[in-house]
């Protein structure tokens, strides 16, 4: 049976910058994958970045020392 578990959700303004993510975590060993956004929430180009609820300090401040944009960041109870 499906269960819900939180999981760190952070969306961005534009696809480029979602792509710059994926590549940004995949060159730093850094946790998650691009998904569709949500329904929960809404984003202006429909991709957002799905981690470990616990990743979450390590990659606002590993984004933030990059420089990257990235529109909201938060937790969701999302399906498994």
């Amino acid at each position: 049976m499906r269960e819900k578990k939180p999981a760190l959700i952070i969306t961005f303004s534009t696809t480029t910058d979602a792509m710059g993510m994926e590549q940004f975590c995949a060159q730093n060993a850094l946790p998650g994958r691009l998904i569709p956004v949500p329904r929960e929430i809404s984003a202006g180009c429909g991709l957002a970045w799905k981690a470990p609820v616990e990743a979450k300090e390590s990659l606002m401040a590993a984004m933030a020392d990059a420089g990257m944009h990235w529109q909201e960041a938060r937790v969701l109870e999302l399906w498994v």
